[in-house]
């Protein structure tokens, strides 16, 4: 088991979450937050909006999978996130040691579905 944490551009979080279903992956958490890379918050212009300051707006995605669900779970991100541009994201892969669905009891690997 796997869990995947994606850092995306706001406006790519549509086209991500279409590819993850496309790939039948379908539970996925997704929280607003504010960072900075590489580019160091330099400003720029989303959706013709300057954002100035040193932490920019971006989405998280957290997706606890399978180990069978890795590489789809990062091929969908990659080709709905990424646009050529700095400030494209991230994404982290960690090992997943337990998992419990806290309505049945189930454990691990079953409890992701």
């Amino acid at each position: 088991m796997k869990y995947v944490i994606a850092i995306i551009q706001p406006d790519r979080l549509d086209d991500v979450l279409e590819r993850l279903t496309q790939k039948e992956i379908h539970l996925v958490t997704v929280s607003n937050v504010m960072g900075r890379g590489r580019q160091k918050g330099i400003a720029e212009v989303y959706r013709s909006h300057k954002e100035a300051g040193s932490l920019l707006r971006k989405v998280k995605l957290e997706i606890a999978v399978n180990d069978a669900y890795v590489q789809p779970t990062i091929e969908a991100i990659t080709a709905g996130a990424r646009t050529g541009q700095i400030g494209d994201g991230k994404i982290f892969i960690l090992d997943l040691k337990e998992c419990i669905r806290l309505r049945t009891g189930e454990t691990d690997g079953v409890a992701i579905g």
